[in-house]
Parts: C-alpha cells; structure tokens; sequence
C-alpha cells in the first residue's frame, strides 16, 4: 500500500496535526483578553467540522485494488549473451597469452666452461 507510514495514512497526520494546531491555538487565545476570549469556541468548531469532512468524504476506496500481475522480460537477451561470448573469448585468449609468455617462458642454460 503506496503512501503508507508505519501502516496509516497521511490523512492520520493531517488529522492529527489539525488537532495539534486547534490545541496550540485555543491556549493561545484562551491568554487574550476580551471578546477575543470567546473564538476558542469557533475554532473548536471549525476544527470538528473539518475533521467530519475530511472522515466523511474520504478519497481512497476502502478495499485496496488487487495488484496487477507483473511479467519480467528480458529484451536484451541477445546482447548480453553476445557481450558475455566476447568476454570469455577474450579471458581465454589472455590466459592462453599468460601461458605462453609468463609461465612457459624459456629458460636457456648458461655454457659451462670446460677446462683443457
């Protein structure tokens, strides 16, 4: 399930920072003096009614779609069967190569001095 945070969705986090703002908010003016006293009680209001609207009339179906089945196919089977042949050709011929110069190099006996 796309969009998921620790198994819920954003609409949690919407909810809930809605709530954490109507909280922070209504302590905020509950310090004021006045008339200004009272929209505590508006914004508890538009806090609810925003929360109903946003339970009410969600955007996701409830049952998640089943998932479409998923085919892997390889389109570039040729090539890369072509890349790897001229791969091991190449490793054989160094190796062959190795083989000849540096493993069967030849070693030439030095003249020993024979004394007449």
């Amino acid at each position: 399930m796309p969009g998921t945070i620790l198994g819920v969705g954003p609409g949690v986090f919407i909810l809930a920072l809605l709530w954490v703002l109507t909280l922070l908010l209504c302590v905020l003016l509950s310090r004021a003096a006045g008339l200004a006293r009272f929209s505590v009680i508006l914004v508890f209001f538009a806090a609810v009614i925003i929360t109903l609207a946003l339970l009410l009339f969600p955007r996701a179906s409830e049952l998640p779609e089943p998932p479409a089945e998923i085919k892997i196919v390889d389109t570039f089977f040729i090539g890369r069967f072509v890349v790897l042949s001229f791969l091991s050709v190449t490793f054989l011929g160094c190796l062959f190569m190795l083989l000849i110069h540096h493993v069967l190099q030849p070693v030439y006996a030095k003249p020993v001095r024979v004394a007449s």
